[in-house]
């Protein structure tokens, strides 16, 4: 199992950039893949999630309306599209697979595999 996170950057504040999560070693359909960050002295958070199959997405508050996830199962890949970036998006940016029961997505300890991280960093 693999899963390789990409598109990480420097961007202005307001800008937008979209994070790919590619995996390798099962099938995305049959699991779920949260997107998760973390920042320098910080706890990780969870960002966002999507439930293989059913597509059921899930996010933190923090991020609604400006942050989309989505998948694509023939590229067995997914996609943070993320918007009207702010400097407290800062941070490392982590895809991880899991079943996550609905009312704890968020929680890291559900999930099984973790990407390496890509860095997004949102200049003020």
């Amino acid at each position: 199992v693999q899963l390789q996170a990409s598109g990480g950057g420097l961007v202005q504040a307001g800008g937008s950039l979209r994070l790919s999560c590619a995996a390798s070693g099962f099938r995305l359909a049959n699991y779920g893949i949260g997107w998760f960050r973390q920042a320098p002295g910080k706890e990780r958070e969870g960002v966002s999630y999507i439930r293989g199959g059913s597509g059921t997405r899930y996010y933190a508050d923090s991020v609604k309306g400006r942050f989309t996830i989505s998948g694509d199962n023939a590229k067995n890949t997914v996609y943070l599209q993320m918007n009207s970036l702010k400097p407290e998006d800062t941070a490392n940016y982590y895809c991880a697979r899991g079943r996550p029961i609905q009312s704890a997505w968020f929680t890291s300890s559900m999930y099984y595999d973790w990407g390496q991280g890509t860095q997004v960093t949102v200049s003020s």
